[in-house]
């Protein structure tokens, strides 16, 4: 959520940063409710002060066994002004928070300015893209001949967009999941094992809610829904806290199951592992001072493209424009990897700094010093990494003539063979 007074005082500036995302943004009723709220503050100020002089008055007319009945009637009158003004300042704050929370972010000044992905700049590449001497399969039909991905029985058990992993398959997901925390716990973050249904407050605090209701699981007759990434529960950790400045960074990784409707994807990626309705993610959350958020950005994209260089996976680095910028976010870069039967770049990655936005939503603070007044952290997340898209690269990059599938070197320990067969 934005700054109140920053929109209030500058508009213009609201509108042009976020008419480069591709939307038009009307700021015409937040304007309105702000300035019919401030109205109704001075009114309302005015009024109490005159209640509170006239008050005195009776007391000393009282005392003086003067007449107050007329005055005191006028009071009952003005108070009856004063509780319905009151009832309409929370239906106008009401309203102007719901204007807040439907504005997105501004970009960061460095984002390159574009209506959507035509627009994003590629930055580096890791790895070689392999080479088959064969003509490679995509990876459901790799999983499908192997016996170890069940996509038809997903489908009976549940519905389209849920898989079955078998055998070798849920070995595969599970040691990529050890895989992942082990690194990441290594490299300075802290375990957590969140909820996986939270509040509807904390999937407002994320910027979930309200604008994409539509698009996750709601558990019917209950305040709770199915979380879309662990990035909900771990953000809200510290929702309504105030934290001390020599605590930071604070850095969490997560494993979770994410459960996505995906209510405007329909017709894309309608086969295989890419866009399922649960899938697993290692997800990366930071909570860092102001000044140092996109230096954190920096670390928390290498953090996620190590886990790909151990697993030798090749991948490209993107910087996201303006128009394809998640709601939250000031600043995003995608790591995509290579589907080697696809024959194209997948993202399997997205890092992004949020800074104060979601902290506003969830009220996170901090204090420089003991007696200092609380200022908003920056918060960022990224996936570190999706694991049924990984699972997905390892099948399409090192599929073999055979059919069989090579287990990665840094898997192997935990898979228990060499290949897949």
């Amino acid at each position: 959520m934005l700054d109140l007074k920053f929109v209030r005082a500058n508009p213009q500036l609201i509108i042009d940063a976020l008419a480069s995302r591709g939307g038009k943004i009307s700021l015409e009723d937040f304007l309105n409710y702000d300035n019919e709220r401030r109205d109704i503050l001075t009114r309302v100020e005015e009024m109490k002060a005159k209640r509170n002089a006239v008050s005195k008055q009776i007391g000393i007319m009282k005392q003086a066994k003067q007449d107050a009945s007329s005055i005191m009637e006028d009071m009952r009158t003005l108070g009856d002004t004063i509780a319905a003004l009151d009832e309409r300042l929370r239906q106008v704050e009401t309203s102007l928070e719901d204007c807040l929370l439907a504005i997105p972010n501004i970009p960061n000044k460095d984002v390159p300015i574009g209506v959507d992905n035509s627009a994003n700049i590629e930055l580096r590449r890791f790895g070689d893209i392999p080479q088959f001497d064969f003509e490679p399969l995509n990876h459901w039909d790799i999983g499908e001949n192997l016996d170890i991905l069940d996509f038809v029985r997903g489908g009976k058990i549940s519905g389209a967009r849920f898989t079955v992993y078998k055998k070798y398959g849920a070995r595969l997901e599970r040691a990529l999941v050890n895989f992942y925390l082990n690194v990441h716990t290594s490299r300075g973050y802290t375990e957590i094992f969140p909820p996986f249904m939270v509040n509807s407050t904390s999937m407002r605090g994320t910027g979930q809610l309200p604008k994409f209701k539509e698009d996750m699981f709601h558990v019917e007759g209950t305040d709770y829904y199915l979380i879309p990434t662990a990035e909900v529960p771990l953000t809200n950790l510290f929702s309504g806290e105030v934290l001390d400045a020599a605590d930071l960074p604070i850095y969490f990784a997560a494993y979770s199951a994410c459960f996505r409707a995906e209510a405007g994807a329909a017709g894309r990626d309608t086969r295989g592992l890419i866009r399922q309705h649960q899938f697993n993610k290692v997800e990366l959350v930071k909570f860092v001072l102001p000044e140092n958020s996109y230096c954190e950005l920096e670390k928390l994209t290498a953090d996620a493209e190590h886990v790909l260089q151990q697993l030798e996976l090749p991948y490209r680095v993107v910087c996201l424009s303006t128009g394809d910028l998640g709601f939250s976010s000031a600043k995003t870069y995608d790591i995509e990897v290579w589907m080697g039967g696809a024959g194209g770049y997948r993202e399997i990655s997205s890092c992004s700094n949020f800074e104060d936005f979601q902290a506003r939503r969830a009220n996170i603070r901090f204090r420089r010093e003991p007696n200092s007044k609380p200022e908003f952290l920056h918060t960022l997340n990224g996936s570190g990494v999706a694991i049924g898209r990984t699972v997905a690269a390892i099948l399409e990059n090192y599929q073999q003539t055979d059919g069989s599938v090579k287990v990665p070197k840094v898997l192997i320990p935990y898979m228990g063979c060499e290949v897949i067969k």
